[in-house]
Protein backbone atom coordinates (compact mmCIF):
# COMPACT_ATOMS: atom_id res chain seq x y z
CA UNK A 1 0.00 0.00 0.00
CA UNK A 2 1.74 3.40 -0.94
CA UNK A 3 0.90 6.90 1.24
CA UNK A 4 0.96 9.98 -0.64
CA UNK A 5 3.91 11.72 0.87
CA UNK A 6 4.62 15.07 0.11
CA UNK A 7 8.02 16.92 -0.26
CA UNK A 8 8.34 17.88 3.37
CA UNK A 9 7.37 14.34 4.46
CA UNK A 10 9.99 13.15 2.26
CA UNK A 11 12.41 15.56 3.89
CA UNK A 12 11.07 14.48 7.85
CA UNK A 13 12.02 10.87 6.84
CA UNK A 14 15.52 11.46 5.24
CA UNK A 15 16.55 13.38 8.58
CA UNK A 16 14.75 10.90 10.46
CA UNK A 17 16.84 8.15 8.80
CA UNK A 18 20.26 9.92 8.92
CA UNK A 19 19.29 10.42 12.71
CA UNK A 20 16.14 9.24 14.58
CA UNK A 21 17.81 10.95 17.90
CA UNK A 22 16.91 14.23 16.98
CA UNK A 23 14.41 15.84 18.83
CA UNK A 24 11.57 17.30 17.26
CA UNK A 25 13.20 21.15 17.58
CA UNK A 26 15.89 20.03 15.54
CA UNK A 27 13.93 18.47 13.03
CA UNK A 28 11.40 21.03 12.53
CA UNK A 29 15.01 23.44 12.33
CA UNK A 30 16.40 21.52 9.40
CA UNK A 31 12.80 21.05 7.44
CA UNK A 32 11.65 24.09 8.25
CA UNK A 33 8.76 23.71 9.78
CA UNK A 34 7.24 24.86 13.18
CA UNK A 35 8.13 22.88 15.93
CA UNK A 36 4.03 21.25 16.17
CA UNK A 37 3.70 21.05 12.21
CA UNK A 38 7.00 18.84 12.72
CA UNK A 39 5.24 17.03 15.52
CA UNK A 40 1.82 16.47 14.11
CA UNK A 41 3.49 14.87 10.63
CA UNK A 42 6.10 13.10 12.43
CA UNK A 43 3.09 11.26 14.42
CA UNK A 44 1.38 10.68 11.51
CA UNK A 45 3.48 8.93 9.79
CA UNK A 46 3.85 7.15 12.42
CA UNK A 47 0.01 6.40 12.79
CA UNK A 48 0.06 6.07 9.13
CA UNK A 49 2.78 3.00 9.96
CA UNK A 50 5.17 4.86 7.06
CA UNK A 51 7.68 4.88 10.43
CA UNK A 52 7.93 1.56 11.65
CA UNK A 53 10.06 2.54 14.32
CA UNK A 54 13.69 3.65 15.27
CA UNK A 55 16.25 1.78 16.45
CA UNK A 56 20.27 2.21 17.27
CA UNK A 57 22.25 0.60 14.58
CA UNK A 58 25.23 -1.19 16.17
CA UNK A 59 28.60 -2.51 14.52
CA UNK A 60 28.66 -6.10 14.31
CA UNK A 61 32.42 -6.75 13.82
CA UNK A 62 32.97 -5.08 16.86
CA UNK A 63 30.26 -7.38 18.37
CA UNK A 64 32.13 -10.26 17.63
CA UNK A 65 29.89 -10.71 14.20
CA UNK A 66 32.15 -10.59 11.86
CA UNK A 67 30.59 -12.60 9.05
CA UNK A 68 28.09 -11.90 7.12
CA UNK A 69 26.21 -14.97 5.07
CA UNK A 70 23.83 -15.19 2.79
CA UNK A 71 22.01 -18.73 3.04
CA UNK A 72 20.58 -20.03 -0.16
CA UNK A 73 17.61 -22.65 0.26
CA UNK A 74 15.73 -24.80 -2.32
CA UNK A 75 12.94 -26.58 -1.31
CA UNK A 76 10.94 -29.36 -3.24
CA UNK A 77 7.76 -29.06 -0.26
CA UNK A 78 5.73 -25.66 -0.36
CA UNK A 79 2.48 -26.57 1.75
CA UNK A 80 0.99 -24.90 4.58
CA UNK A 81 2.65 -27.28 7.12
CA UNK A 82 5.67 -27.04 6.01
CA UNK A 83 5.66 -23.03 5.87
CA UNK A 84 4.40 -22.35 9.21
CA UNK A 85 7.75 -24.57 10.45
CA UNK A 86 9.74 -22.81 8.25
CA UNK A 87 8.93 -19.40 9.47
CA UNK A 88 9.14 -20.65 12.77
CA UNK A 89 12.50 -22.16 12.44
CA UNK A 90 13.94 -18.78 10.94
CA UNK A 91 12.39 -16.46 12.67
CA UNK A 92 13.33 -18.22 15.79
CA UNK A 93 17.02 -18.31 15.36
CA UNK A 94 18.47 -14.82 16.80
CA UNK A 95 21.47 -15.14 13.95
CA UNK A 96 18.98 -14.55 10.79
CA UNK A 97 18.46 -10.89 10.33
CA UNK A 98 16.56 -11.80 6.96
CA UNK A 99 14.42 -13.79 5.33
CA UNK A 100 13.04 -13.51 1.62
CA UNK A 101 10.97 -15.39 -0.46
CA UNK A 102 12.81 -15.23 -3.85
CA UNK A 103 11.02 -15.82 -7.37
CA UNK A 104 13.17 -17.81 -10.01
CA UNK A 105 15.66 -20.63 -9.22
CA UNK A 106 16.08 -20.18 -5.52
CA UNK A 107 12.72 -20.71 -3.34
CA UNK A 108 14.50 -18.74 -0.22
CA UNK A 109 17.32 -16.35 0.29
CA UNK A 110 18.45 -15.58 4.54
CA UNK A 111 20.96 -13.38 5.66
CA UNK A 112 22.84 -13.84 8.92
CA UNK A 113 25.52 -12.67 10.94
CA UNK A 114 27.58 -15.31 12.90
CA UNK A 115 31.18 -15.09 14.36
CA UNK A 116 33.02 -16.90 11.66
CA UNK A 117 32.45 -20.36 9.55
CA UNK A 118 32.11 -22.29 12.58
CA UNK A 119 29.17 -20.40 14.04
CA UNK A 120 27.61 -20.54 10.64
CA UNK A 121 28.11 -24.38 10.54
CA UNK A 122 26.47 -24.39 14.06
CA UNK A 123 23.55 -22.24 12.75
CA UNK A 124 23.22 -24.63 10.04
CA UNK A 125 22.94 -27.55 12.20
CA UNK A 126 20.45 -26.19 14.45
CA UNK A 127 18.21 -25.06 11.10
CA UNK A 128 18.11 -28.17 9.27
CA UNK A 129 17.44 -30.22 12.53
CA UNK A 130 14.30 -27.66 12.99
CA UNK A 131 12.58 -27.90 9.06
CA UNK A 132 13.69 -30.18 6.02
CA UNK A 133 15.09 -28.72 2.89
CA UNK A 134 16.04 -29.78 -0.31
CA UNK A 135 19.30 -27.81 -1.44
CA UNK A 136 20.85 -25.32 1.11
CA UNK A 137 24.24 -23.35 0.45
CA UNK A 138 25.93 -20.03 1.48
CA UNK A 139 27.93 -17.48 0.54
CA UNK A 140 30.49 -15.53 2.60
CA UNK A 141 30.89 -12.03 2.17
CA UNK A 142 34.17 -10.89 1.21
CA UNK A 143 33.34 -7.67 1.49
CA UNK A 144 31.00 -5.12 2.13
CA UNK A 145 30.54 -1.82 -0.23
CA UNK A 146 27.56 -0.90 0.82
CA UNK A 147 24.55 -1.47 3.77
CA UNK A 148 22.66 1.03 4.47
CA UNK A 149 19.16 0.86 6.17
CA UNK A 150 17.91 4.06 4.25
CA UNK A 151 15.17 3.78 1.64
CA UNK A 152 15.33 6.66 -0.82
CA UNK A 153 13.79 9.87 -0.53
CA UNK A 154 13.79 11.34 -3.82
CA UNK A 155 10.48 12.26 -5.88
CA UNK A 156 9.59 9.64 -8.45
Amino acid sequence: MSFDIDEIDRKLLAELQRDGTLSVDQLSERVALSRNACWRRVKRLEEDGVITGRVALVDAEKLGLGLSVFILIRTSNHDPDWLQKFRAAVTGLSEIIGVYRMSGDLDYVLRARVADVKAYDRLYQRLIAKVALSDVSASFVMEEIKETTVVPMELR
